[in-house]
């Protein structure tokens, strides 16, 4: 009897340090959350802001997981992005996870000269200098943050530092973020700004487009840079412009677009493994459900 209890014993701990050795070759996973169009405070008290609504249901989340972090899809501020609008109203809403934040800018925050207040309020973060993009690796991901209001030979220098960019990661998986759609069934509708940074993902075999502008959340499925339907290598895009600024209804959706609502605030949750995005739309009031995966296109 003791020496079976004791082969009994031998097994349970080889079958534990089995169970320890199979969780540890677990690919890693990281969690963003990311939404746009955030801090409207009409009311001059921050607290009666849906953007306060939106950034405690973050923080709720963050406390959960120290490593989370959070994309800011553009109009992080209203209604000029000044300093002054950032230090009262942002900060006041998101800021409490600023050093945790990576922003990129919205039309708003160039009602301000140059995006000025944008630029000294994040000085700290991701942003380290004044072109508004720039690109960061999360394991297998590379992640890229790019500015649709770059006109000319801004917009020319921001297409080359692309280009470069997706060459020299083109062995990782990549998604990108920035503030107008290309594609939208919103009030603003298609925005051709950037469809030429959309062409540059697509032959890169970019997976994920995240956008704002539009105050609503609308997802599509894969599309080519025409707008068609592209199963294979095409790139889903998300409109997730649900941080907190007054929603707009729209009366028909576009082709190709799967879902759409204007009537929740919320925010976008990604999980990135080695090979796929797990996404997931997270309302304040639950009344909104939109899950699926992204698959790595390399």
């Amino acid at each position: 009897m003791q020496h079976y209890l004791f082969k009994l014993t031998l097994l349970t701990v080889v079958l534990h340090h089995s169970f320890i050795y199979a969780q540890s070759l677990d690919p890693k996973t990281q969690t963003l959350y990311a939404a746009g169009d955030i801090a409207q405070c009409n009311n001059k008290d921050p607290e009666l802001s849906q953007a306060h609504a939106t950034g405690k249901l973050l923080m709720g989340l963050l406390q959960k997981d120290p490593s989370a972090m959070v994309l800011t899809i553009g109009d992080n501020v209203y209604k000029d992005g000044t300093l002054t609008e950032f230090m009262t109203c942002y900060d006041k809403t998101w800021g409490s996870f600023k050093s945790r934040t990576y922003p990129s800018p919205g039309n708003h925050e160039y009602h301000t000269e140059s995006a000025s207040g944008y630029y000294q309020y994040f000085q700290d973060s991701a942003v380290q200098n004044a072109t508004g993009y720039y690109s960061f690796n999360v394991n297998s991901w590379h992640i890229i943050s790019l500015n649709s209001n770059l006109k000319n030979s801004e917009h020319q220098a921001q297409l080359n530092w692309l280009k470069a960019d997706l060459e020299e990661n083109k062995e990782r998986c990549s998604f990108a973020y920035w503030h107008h759609p290309v594609f939208s069934s919103g009030e603003h509708g298609n925005n051709p700004q950037m469809l030429d940074a959309f062409k540059l993902l697509y032959q890169a075999k970019v997976s994920l487009v995240l956008n704002g502008h539009d105050h609503n959340y609308e997802r599509f499925n894969k599309l080519d840079p025409d707008g068609n339907l592209e199963l294979s290598n095409g790139i889903v895009e998300i409109v997730i412009g649900t941080g907190g600024a007054h929603l707009r209804p729209i009366a028909k959706p576009m082709a190709n677009s799967v879902v759409f609502d204007s009537n929740n605030y919320g925010v976008l949750k990604l999980v990135l493994s080695s090979k796929n995005i797990e996404f997931s739309f997270i309302p304040l009031s639950g009344k909104l459900s939109d899950k699926g995966t992204v698959h790595c296109s390399l």
